[in-house]
């Protein structure tokens, strides 16, 4: 067993190690990655907790199983109009905050 313990102290300089500085091509893979699982995984919760299988959900915003089940397992990602289709007929809503400083 290794008792040495390794902390990220800057995960910003790790992400750049490891996929190259913002604006890379290597890092938007990364960053387009990241960002469509976050997603998947986001609708996949929301759809469960409110128990609707994948099949409902495609019938209430007029698509397909296969899509939902490629949208959760990050493969695509959604557009705005059916992300929004999705999270609004799953009960949910969309709120955008502009922050205080």
């Amino acid at each position: 067993m290794n008792t040495k313990e390794t902390y990220i102290t800057d995960i910003s300089a790790e992400l750049e190690q490891k996929y190259g500085a913002s604006g890379t091509p290597e890092r938007e893979k990364f960053d387009e990655e990241a960002y469509a699982f976050y997603t998947a995984q986001l609708l996949q919760d929301a759809r469960k907790e409110v128990k609707v299988t994948q099949s409902e959900l495609a019938r209430r915003i007029h698509s397909t199983k296969s899509y939902i089940s490629r949208v959760e397992n990050g493969d695509i990602i959604p557009s705005v109009a059916k992300f929004w289709q999705m999270i609004t007929s799953l009960g949910m809503r969309v709120e955008i905050v502009k922050p205080i400083y």
